[in-house]
């Protein structure tokens, strides 16, 4: 099944609507224990792929993969040792990062008691993973009761498909809806897989600090979106504008009916959001932002795992940034 999540725990409450093994809220996870919840206690092996294609290559673990053009090739085989599940092919100056090394980077975060470890998992059978670990900071309260909290990920893949990111990942709290931070500097760093990997993932801790000072003006930019109101109007026009990616002034009876079921949805929650009765609800661009990245958590995709998929590799993380960005412009 495309964008199958296959193993994960979270802590307490969700950011991703129960994929999962739950577990108790206050629970403090050790990188060991982290792995184990999981389900990320294996290893990625690398095997040479040069074979005819045309024929099965001798000695390689079973599983699909896709022949590359030309007879023979300098690519190489990822598998997963525990199962001999094939995970990707790759290049040769491919150099896999491990789960236990992902996890093992959050270690100084852990051991000062700046994060702790909030969720992890994989999805397409091991292919891509990811750690998320939520940072012992102050939440920013955007309106009275509204909080935004600090998460820092590290996703990774085992297929050569993405390079490792690391990054904040802010989430307000009422909804648990991944939010988007203004380009800032810092923000998310793209690391190759190569050689030099983890050597510069040692290098990169400097992120939380470098980071914060972006999440710091991002959410200024929050509390100002806060304080704009909007016409219902326009909230319907921003909505075909960064979610629909059409022209704003574009009439119902024109979208097709995909469309009018999407632009029905966004709208719907902007008038009744997600844990809607416990902030106040003002017609602002904060309330329209974030009807946006509802939808984009709940609604988009097929099912929540290519949610998941979508909003941290695919265009649903485009669309997020491009909704601030969009609703800061608007706003003005």
């Amino acid at each position: 099944m495309a964008h199958q999540f296959e193993s994960g725990f979270f802590v307490g409450k969700t950011a991703w609507h129960g994929l999962g093994t739950t577990l108790p809220a206050d629970t403090s996870l050790s990188v060991s224990e982290g792995l184990a919840a999981a389900g990320l206690d294996w290893r990625v092996g690398i095997l040479p792929l040069d074979v005819s294609l045309d024929l099965d290559p001798p000695d390689l673990p079973t599983g699909e993969f896709h022949p590359l053009a030309g007879e023979r090739t300098d690519a190489r085989v990822t598998y997963r040792e525990s199962d001999n599940t094939i995970l990707g092919v790759v290049g040769r100056r491919y150099e896999p990062l491990q789960n236990i090394e992902a996890f093992e980077w959050f270690q100084p975060f852990l051991d000062s008691e700046e994060a702790s470890l909030h969720t992890a998992g994989s999805l397409h059978d091991g292919k891509r993973v990811w750690v998320l670990a939520k940072l012992n900071r102050r939440a920013i309260e955007v309106t009275e009761g509204d909080l935004v909290e600090k998460y820092l990920l590290l996703s990774n893949s085992h297929d050569g498909s993405t390079c490792v990111r690391v990054g904040f990942c802010p989430i307000r709290v009422v909804c648990a809806n991944t939010l988007s931070m203004a380009h800032q500097a810092g923000q998310l760093l793209r690391l190759r897989h190569t050689a030099s990997l983890k050597a510069t993932l040692d290098d990169v801790r400097d992120i939380v600090n470098t980071a914060n000072a972006s999440f710091e003006a991002t959410a200024k930019q929050y509390q100002l979106l806060a304080t704009r109101a909007i016409e219902r109007s326009d909230v319907t026009k921003y909505v075909k504008q960064v979610v629909l990616e059409i022209d704003p002034e574009t009439s119902w009876n024109d979208l097709t009916t995909r469309k009018q079921n999407i632009l029905t949805d966004v709208l719907s929650r902007y008038e009744q959001p997600v844990g809607g009765q416990y902030v106040e609800l003002k017609p602002t661009w904060w309330r329209a932002y974030n009807a946006v990245t509802e939808h984009l958590s709940y609604s988009s995709g097929r099912n929540q795992n290519s949610r998941l998929q979508n909003l941290w590799y695919g265009t649903g993380h485009k669309r997020s940034q491009q909704a601030l960005s969009t609703a800061l412009t608007l706003s003005q």
